[in-house]
């Protein structure tokens, strides 16, 4: 099927009522199944959640917000989200723009549509970093919007350390105003929707979600710049910062995880 025809969003249809209020019920309730079963069907430990919300609800209106996590789990995204609080749920200019595996999510048309209105973007694997969905992206961030990326480009069952794409630090290096970066790491995502077959979510399962320091990238990218660095070791440069961020906060949720829920796992 056609790209155009597996991802029928687009800027024009987004400014039409007969697009925008079907698409603001499908994330209005999203939202809310998700914090209601993460935050009441599960037990749930967040740290440092008030710099997501103060990055959501305080940055520069023109300013983009690109968060990044590991993915452990089809449902990380959208039950991450349940970290937001009422006041984002209900506002769907607050909801974040995902991207999500064209051959999973897009399949057909009515598969399209959905995921569409619930703000995904299609990443179809292989095209690498200038495919159609990654320019629509850098279109989002430009205009101030929130984009949340899996930079590992997969589900990682067996959590292992493992290179991440450079797309991210295309979305990085690429936009007008330099997003704000928000690394976050979550433990326990896969027991709530296991990798395995039956693939039912499950309930009262012990979730970590650690939000780490903000990220700034500006003076990083003027000084790669002046040392005329081309494209292609930019982005490999911004995403190995964030392979080691990434890196630190998962040493950190999983301590964290262990201390709180008194468990040896993971």
């Amino acid at each position: 099927m056609p790209m155009d025809d597996r991802w029928p969003v687009a800027k024009s249809r987004r400014m039409l009522l007969s697009w925008s209020i079907p698409s603001r019920i499908v994330t209005f309730a999203g939202s809310v199944f998700c914090k209601i079963w993460l935050e009441w069907f599960n037990r749930v430990k967040f740290y440092n959640a008030e710099v997501f919300h103060q990055a959501v609800d305080k940055r520069d209106p023109e300013r983009g917000l690109l968060t990044i996590c590991n993915h452990y789990s089809c449902m990380d995204d959208p039950l991450v989200w349940g970290m937001m609080k009422w006041r984002h749920v209900i506002n769907a200019n607050k909801v974040r723009w995902s991207t999500a595996a064209a051959d999973i999510c897009f399949t057909n048309r009515l598969n399209s549509l959905f995921f569409s209105l619930g703000q995904t973007i299609p990443i179809c694997r292989g095209e690498g970093v200038y495919q159609k969905s990654m320019d629509y992206c850098i279109e989002e961030l430009n205009e101030g919007g929130f984009v949340h990326i899996f930079p590992e480009g997969k589900v990682n069952m067996d959590k292992k350390s493992t290179r991440l794409k450079w797309g991210v630090g295309r979305l990085i290096a690429d936009c007008k105003i330099t997003p704000l970066v928000l690394p976050i790491y979550h433990i326990g995502m896969d027991d709530i929707l296991p990798n395995s077959a039956p693939y039912i979510p499950r309930i009262r399962k012990n979730v970590t979600i650690l939000v780490g320091k903000p990220m700034e990238f500006g003076k990083e990218l003027e000084m790669l710049q002046k040392l005329k660095k081309n494209q292609r070791e930019i982005r490999k440069h911004i995403t190995d910062i964030i392979q080691e961020e990434l890196r630190i906060l998962k040493e950190k949720a999983e301590q964290l995880h262990r201390t709180h829920f008194g468990t040896n796992e993971p």
